[in-house]
């Protein structure tokens, strides 16, 4: 029996892994790692292993992946902490005796110029040198990102950002979580994966569909990465988030966030979600 476990399982995007992974082996096969184990009841109703581990505490990790063949580090959200973090649970996999570890980084991450890339590229590089097999999932921006706050623009008629006529290659949670647990129950390890969306688009694509699905006319309203923060800003966001994402959304107009590889359908064995059909879901 192959033992697999997900780390980081309580986070959208850990859930659908774990929903995925279900139809992939028996849930006694299945560990989930968790800060806080009631959070995953409803997992552990279902003969999921829901074991207590920390990031910041190597015990917890090295006692949750105790008996776990194949591991799936699903990177931490505590951004300045995260290179210190993946290394404690990779540490935890050596000693546990695990034969497999994928872990979800970003794209292009070696080359990015993002400012989420260096943790990970340095996440990256304790894989490298710390003799475990392994596998390396780039991951995209997430197409759910861009549908949270549909109704506001819909009102203004506008859609605002930095990009230019840059691509985005995003895919949505669940299509990235069926390449993910498809990775852990089957990858080899070697591999880097450039998990991009099929289909790539622009701002002004996003516009156009967003006045597809919702009938109301939504134009893109192309700003500097200074005044894109600022409308951000004014939008309710704390300024370092603001400035996060106004960079992001401008090095996307230099290609940041594009791929046309699509190794993520590739490897989850289905086609990703098309950004129209991702804003319809979201409006309902």
């Amino acid at each position: 029996m192959t033992t697999y476990a997900v780390t980081g399982a309580t986070g959208k995007l850990g859930r659908l892994v774990l929903d995925e992974m279900l139809q992939k082996a028996a849930p006694g096969e299945i560990v989930a790692l968790a800060r806080d184990p009631a959070v995953l009841a409803d997992y552990a109703m279902k003969g999921v292993q829901v074991r207590q581990a920390d990031y910041d505490d190597p015990a917890s990790l090295e006692a949750a992946l105790e008996g776990v063949d194949r591991v799936l580090l699903i990177s931490g959200n505590a951004v300045g902490q995260r290179g210190r973090q993946h290394g404690n649970v990779i540490e935890a996999a050596k000693k546990a005796g695990a034969k497999y570890l994928a872990y979800t980084s970003i794209l292009n991450a070696r080359n990015s110029k993002l400012a989420l890339a260096p943790e990970h590229k340095e996440t990256e590089e304790l894989l490298e040198n710390s003799g475990l097999n392994h596998d390396v999932l780039r991951m995209p921006w997430y197409s759910d990102n861009y549908v949270g706050g549909l109704a506001p623009a819909i009102e203004a008629g506008a859609v605002y950002g930095a990009s230019g006529q840059g691509r985005f290659s995003t895919a949505s949670r669940a299509d990235l979580a069926a390449g993910l647990a498809a990775a852990l129950v089957s990858g080899k390890g070697g591999d880097i994966y450039e998990l991009a969306g099929d289909h790539s688009w622009t701002m002004d694509d996003f516009a156009r569909e967003l006045s597809k699905h919702s009938g109301k006319d939504v134009k893109y309203v192309n700003q500097s990465e200074a005044e894109y923060a600022t409308t951000l800003e004014g939008a309710g966001l704390p300024p370092p988030v603001a400035a996060l994402l106004a960079s992001t959304s401008y090095l996307a107009g230099e290609g940041q966030l594009y791929n046309d590889q699509r190794q993520l359908s590739a490897l989850s064995g289905r086609p990703t979600t098309p950004i129209g059909e991702t804003i319809r879901q979201a409006l309902g």
